[in-house]
């Protein structure tokens, strides 16, 4: 997946925002591409988990030809799915889940389908 540099930089803006919780949204994918960020709300205010709270017109993007990407943070440890990321997955399994450790902003993919996690490249374009 690419992420042009304007939509990174919000990325890394939204997880530092939210410290010291977790930050939470979706992106919108096309042709392997996101095109836009759209911030969701974490239900729970935690750094150990999130609940995502996303105004509910996103999800009819998929019917607009986007992919949704789930995006979150974890405020000081690995971009890496953690056991609760891997249990509560949901509707996200075998969905592109992005995780971004706030402290660096650092950003890895991933996708997480029954219980086995499988890294996504994911690179970040020069231009916006």
């Amino acid at each position: 997946m690419v992420i042009p540099a304007a939509i990174l930089a919000e990325l890394r803006e939204h997880a530092r925002e939210a410290l010291p919780a977790e930050a939470c949204g979706v992106l919108l994918v096309r042709d392997g591409a996101a095109e836009r960020y759209v911030r969701g709300r974490n239900r729970l205010a935690s750094p150990f988990r999130y609940e995502l709270d996303v105004d509910p017109e996103v999800w009819f993007m998929e019917d607009e030809g986007f992919e949704l990407a789930v995006f979150h943070s974890h405020p000081e440890s690995e971009p890496r799915p953690s056991r609760t990321d891997i249990a509560n997955i949901g509707l996200w399994e075998g969905k592109p889940y992005l995780i971004m450790r706030a402290d660096t902003g650092e950003l890895r993919g991933w996708s997480i389908d029954g219980g086995e996690v499988a890294a996504l490249e994911v690179a970040a374009a020069d231009h916006t």
